[in-house]
């Protein structure tokens, strides 16, 4: 029982960093943030942050604009992340931890360093485009890295090796046995893998859609890094409310920044029942 005891005390007192962070560094600015969200400028209670944000078209825009780049960024990466995860799972285990090892660095390849490995290659000046001038290729040497192509390639960059990362391991769960047992009562691969692989695969391919999405919608410094404030996107529109050169408004970033979040976990909560429905059917 002492034993016991002392374990459960070690535990709480290992639990206590943990907590004090979660609190001061997450809860906490959130509280804060959606408290500011219903404030105006005196400092009373409005909604019109809220209403602002909903039937200004400006701010519109940045939501659908964010939405859409999550969707297709999300949709793109996870059809990519799928065939490759299918790749690796086939080769021996010691490449296996050779690539999984690359993924984990690349996939902390975001943000600033990203964008300016994207003008570096693409740019106006960039290596490739500089190439493709070389060898007469005018029309890939036309190519602008600051559009909306652009950000959907530098996001899908940074979706892959996590959605691969994510998939890895849900294709090694299909053991090669229901293969082998399948093709001996005559399936072929495709109907193995619509019959059997692809729905035992399904729950976790929707589950990294979600989280592609939410980390499509809350990426900011790629974005900022490539095309400054010149394209509307939600995060760029919070961080020029919350760090507006002439009039600042944190209140309405506040209400936007709980827009933002409202949306992501929306997606989330739809893909969880999603993953349920599948996992009952």
């Amino acid at each position: 029982m002492f034993k016991n005891k002392k374990s459960l005390l070690f535990i709480v007192q290992a639990l206590v960093p943990f907590v004090v962070i979660t609190l001061l560094f997450l809860l906490l600015p959130s509280i804060l943030m959606m408290i500011d969200s219903f404030k105006n400028g005196s400092g009373g209670f409005t909604l019109e942050n809220y209403k602002t944000s909903l039937t200004n078209m400006f701010y519109l825009k940045a939501i659908t604009n964010s939405i859409g780049i999550s969707l297709i960024s999300s949709l793109i990466g996870l059809v990519i992340a799928l065939i490759c995860a299918y790749s690796i799972s086939n080769f021996s285990e010691k490449v296996q931890n050779s690539i999984i090892t690359i993924l984990n660095m690349t996939s902390n390849y975001t943000g600033v360093p990203l964008a300016f490995g994207y003008i570096l290659l693409l740019g106006n000046t960039g290596i490739f485009v500089l190439l493709f001038k070389h060898f007469g290729l005018n029309s890939l040497s036309n190519f602008n890295i600051y559009s909306w192509v652009g950000l959907i390639i530098t996001y899908v960059y940074f979706q892959i090796p996590l959605a691969i990362m994510i998939l890895y391991p849900s294709f090694l769960g299909i053991e090669k046995e229901w293969r082998q047992s399948a093709m001996l009562l005559g399936a072929n691969s495709f109907k193995f893998w619509t019959k059997i692989g692809i729905p035992v695969l399904l729950p976790s391919i929707v589950g990294t859609l979600s989280i592609l999405f939410a980390n499509a919608m809350g990426a900011y410094a790629t974005a900022y890094a490539l095309v400054g404030r010149n394209y509307n996107l939600l995060t760029i529109r919070i961080g020029s409310l919350v760090v507006g050169d002439i009039m600042p408004q944190p209140d309405l970033a506040g209400a936007l920044a709980v827009i933002l979040g409202i949306t992501t976990i929306s997606m989330m909560m739809i893909n969880e029942k999603m993953s349920k429905y599948i996992k009952r059917g």
